[in-house]
C-alpha cells in the first residue's frame, strides 16, 4: 500500500495530490441546502486530555476583558499543545524506521519545526467531497465497542447501506461513536490515548484502492 514516489520525491502532498481542481468543481456541485456540521471538540479545560505524553487541555488568560477600566475591546491568550483536540496530522507527524512520508529523514523535524511535510503545505488542499460512513449505526448501537476493529466489510456495508461510495479525492469521515459514549457517561476517561474502536489494520489496502485522499475518525489515533 506504498505511495512513496507516486507523485516524485519531493512530493509533501501525499493522497492530496488525489484532489484535483476538478474534483474541487465537482464536489461543489452537490451542495443541495445551505447547512454546515461542527465536526470539532470545544476547546476548553474540560477535556479531552489527560496529560498523556505531556499533552494538556487548553489553557485561556484574558488580557483585556470588559471588566477592565477604560477597556474598548476584549482579547485573550490561549496556550495548548497542537494535539489537545480535534486536528488534523502531517505527514511529518508519523515515523516508521527513522523515516516520515517519501522517505525523508525523521532528524528533519527539530525542536525548531518540520521543514519538510508540514501542515502548511497542505492549506490549500483540503477542498473535497466527504463521504461520512457511521459505522455504529450500521451496527445498530449507540457505540462501538473500545477495541472494535473497523473492517474493510464494514465500511462497505454502511456504504451500501446508506447508498453512497467513496472513492479518489475524496475524504472518509467514520463515525465510531466513541465520542458519543463519552459525551453519555459524563467524562473523557480514556478517550485521549486509551482503548478505542478504530480502523483495522486491514482496511489499509481498502483506503489505498479506493485512492481516498484523507481520513478522519472520532478516535484519538489513526
Amino acid at each position: 500500500c506504498c505511495n512513496w514516489g507516486k507523485w516524485g520525491p519531493d512530493d509533501e502532498l501525499g493522497t492530496l495530490n488525489y484532489i484535483t481542481p476538478d474534483k474541487m468543481v465537482a464536489a461543489s456541485r452537490l451542495v443541495k441546502q445551505g447547512k454546515s456540521f461542527g465536526l470539532a471538540l470545544p476547546f476548553d479545560a474540560n477535556g479531552p486530555q489527560r496529560g498523556l505524553r505531556g499533552r494538556f487541555n487548553p489553557v485561556r488568560l484574558m488580557i483585556s476583558s470588559g471588566s477592565d477600566p477604560g477597556s474598548t475591546y476584549s482579547d485573550d491568550v490561549v496556550t495548548m499543545p497542537l494535539q489537545c483536540g480535534t486536528q488534523w496530522d502531517s505527514l511529518a507527524h508519523i515515523f516508521w524506521n527513522g523515516v516520515m512520508w517519501n522517505n525523508k529523514p525523521q532528524e528533519l523535524v527539530t525542536s525548531q519545526g518540520a521543514p519538510v511535510n508540514s501542515i502548511d503545505k497542505m492549506k490549500n488542499h483540503l477542498v473535497t467531497r466527504g463521504v461520512l460512513l457511521d459505522i455504529a449505526r450500521y451496527k445498530g448501537v449507540d457505540w462501538l465497542d473500545e477495541g472494535y476493529a473497523v473492517t474493510g466489510e464494514d465500511l462497505d456495508g454502511a456504504a451500501a447501506r446508506q447508498g453512497v461510495q467513496g472513492g479518489r479525492g475524496d475524504a472518509l469521515v467514520v463515525r465510531t461513536g466513541h465520542q458519543t459514549m463519552c459525551l453519555a457517561r459524563g467524562n473523557w476517561g480514556t478517550y485521549a490515548g486509551g482503548d478505542a474502536p478504530g480502523l483495522s489494520l486491514r482496511t489499509a489496502p481498502w483506503l489505498y484502492q479506493k485512492e481516498i485522499a484523507a481520513l478522519c475518525t472520532a478516535t484519538w489515533g489513526v
